[in-house]
């Protein structure tokens, strides 16, 4: 199989978390100016709740099957047999998923009240599972993916004018966000088999699979707790007022995050490659590459949300969730912290197969996210649970350092003399965008222009700091482009 430039999906996938990006950037001030806060925080609880589900029925497979699968892509016949085995496994906890999700349903009192929006949230538990999206990820192609996503971004957005027009319109929302995330997976699985034969089979190497697929999965029961129960126990412990201020705090922090995280995400297959094929020297350069490109961009973009907090809450939302934006400053840290984190964990531990580690560090987290949430909820509401967040990713990214010390220490003497030249270099960065951000509230009052001001003149500035101090990973992308217009 040929090789695919991750400069080339790493601009494909980035191009799909902008499309990801912009879907709730033109839905999302729409629908909080037409439906209720209360209506807003019943379609987050109920999204919220699902995700839980949705973890059940994908069992850590996507993660197992990127790291062994990468591995077999070159024989047909190989990744045929190891695909129809994980999708068949995949199935079997899609069924038990829904038996669960109808069980608590029916048992719980106050869920009743969510049911409508909780059903509608369901369907993309099947959807998901038929999607495969794990097989493109397995060989790297992204230019289907986009474009599909092009497509389906469209039609939401134009269902969503035709659809969400007046309150008590949430159900129709949340049937729309399902047909926008989930739509085209039956499309997703026909076309897979351009790549491998996917039917499903009894005929299951349990003994192989299932050890690595539960210790994944429960570590992705972790993850969800500490990144998703802050939204329902929210619901639980305060009110659906106090949901809806926070689920635009994090709207906004995950359209950040998703947007970085493009650049990790098509890395994870090359990385589990790299590794399985014993190409160290390969692996660890290109853990160097990303983990430079990853720190120039999400500490400024961490930096910039914290001052332009105000703005973008009311742009994106308006005037009435202006109180989210103390707990949108409370998460900008868990943007540096949680890429961080992902690094270790995604493209170092998971590669090396040391999921038991991943595991522990999830659990860890997890429990302090749980303790402190109870602790701090009922008296500081949605800034607890902003809180909560960034502190367990800090101990998520310090503990995944720890656990991968032995693979990253031979980076750190290769770094080490451009080390504290990097960390000037961020520092001076976001002191430029500090006074910029400041230098726009004084000259404009328009919440337009203080966005474009701030924005364009601090990217302007970060990018000339970056090749004055000559960083590697500027004039790289900066050769590239000079090398395009030749």
């Amino acid at each position: 199989m040929k090789t695919k430039s991750l400069g080339k999906n790493a601009f494909l996938n980035g191009l799909r978390s902008v499309l990801n990006i912009i879907f709730p950037i033109i839905t999302f001030p729409y629908v909080s100016r037409v439906l209720s806060v209360g209506e807003l925080g019943k379609y987050n609880w109920s999204n919220s709740f699902v995700s839980y589900f949705l973890l059940i029925a994908g069992l850590g497979i996507a993660t197992y099957a990127v790291r062994e699968g990468a591995k077999l892509r070159n024989d047909r016949n190989e990744i045929s047999a190891f695909a129809s085995q994980i999708f068949s496994i995949n199935i079997l906890s899609t069924v038990v998923s829904y038996i669960l999700l109808f069980l608590f349903v029916l048992i719980f009192p106050k869920i009743q009240s969510y049911s409508a929006c909780i059903y509608i949230f369901g369907i993309q538990i099947v959807f998901t599972t038929l999607g495969t999206e794990w097989i493109y990820s397995i060989f790297e192609e992204y230019t289907y993916i986009t474009i599909r996503s092009i497509v389906f971004k469209i039609l939401s957005i134009v269902m969503l004018f035709v659809f969400v027009r007046r309150p008590g319109d949430y159900l129709n929302y949340a049937g729309i966000t399902v047909f926008s995330a989930v739509g085209s997976n039956v499309l997703n699985y026909l076309h897979a088999k351009k790549f491998c034969t996917i039917r499903f089979t009894f005929n299951i190497d349990w003994q192989e699979h299932l050890k690595p697929i539960l210790i994944i999965f429960a570590s992705s029961v972790a993850t969800t707790i500490y990144l998703g129960l802050d939204t329902t126990l929210l619901g639980l412990i305060n009110n659906n007022y106090v949901v809806g201020i926070y689920s635009v705090s994090t709207k906004m922090y995950n359209i950040v995050k998703q947007l970085i995280a493009a650049i990790l995400t098509v890395t994870i297959p090359r990385f589990a490659l790299l590794w399985g094929r014993h190409r160290y020297r390969e692996y660890r350069k290109l853990l160097l590459q990303i983990s430079d490109a990853l720190a120039l961009i999400s500490i400024p973009a961490a930096v910039g949300v914290y001052m332009l907090a105000p703005q973008i809450v009311i742009l994106l939302s308006s005037t009435k969730y202006i109180r989210a934006v103390s707990s949108l400053r409370l998460l900008c840290p868990a943007l540096i912290f949680s890429i961080f984190s992902w690094i270790f964990t995604s493209c170092v531990l998971i590669p090396a197969k040391r999921e038991n580690k991943v595991l522990i560090i999830t659990v860890l987290s997890a429990v302090v996210n749980l303790v402190l949430n109870l602790l701090l909820m009922p008296s500081l509401k949605e800034n607890a649970a902003a809180i909560t967040t960034s502190l367990s990713e800090a101990i998520s990214m310090f503990l995944g350092m720890y656990y991968s010390r032995d693979i990253i220490k031979g980076l750190y003497k290769i770094y080490k003399s451009e080390f504290w030249k990097e960390i000037f270099t961020y520092i001076l960065g976001a002191i430029s965008i500090v006074i910029n951000c400041l230098a726009g509230d004084v000259l404009f009052d328009s919440t337009v222009m203080i966005i474009l001001f701030d924005v364009v003149l601090s990217i302007v500035e970060y990018v000339l700091i970056l090749l004055g101090v000559k960083n590697k990973f500027a004039l790289d992308v900066l050769e590239r482009i000079l090398l395009r217009f030749k």
